[in-house]
């Protein structure tokens, strides 16, 4: 199968959020399992890492990056400084929780079958 199609596949699946398996054979994309395929083999390759330095290095040249939409997400970004100080937490270490499992029950009404 071509590349392209098989991009058009992927693409199609991740827009529209249907699962691998019911990817329309009518679409000319091939299977969904030869598109997950060849998004798992190129994601192995470094294709997409490839992909984005690409299209950023273009929308560079060209003074064409939006910065007023970008977001960063913080599992990736140190944090400088710590934030504001707030109350302590209170504290559950001394305290035992209620019992969610269970009802309390009389030992000998307990059904002895397990």
């Amino acid at each position: 199968m071509p590349d392209r199609q098989a991009l058009c596949g992927i693409l199609f699946v991740l827009h529209t959020g249907i699962q691998w398996e019911y990817l329309p054979q009518e679409l000319g994309f091939g299977s969904g399992m030869t598109c997950w395929r060849r998004l798992a083999a190129w994601n192995e390759a470094g294709v997409w890492d490839q992909l984005h330095a690409l299209l950023l290095n273009k929308l560079r040249s060209k003074n064409q990056l939006d910065w007023s939409r970008a977001v960063i997400d913080s599992s990736h970004v140190r944090a400088a400084r710590r934030g504001p100080k707030t109350d302590p937490g209170r504290s559950t270490a001394h305290d035992r929780a209620a019992n969610t499992t269970s009802s309390p029950t009389a030992k000998g009404t307990r059904s002895r079958c397990r």
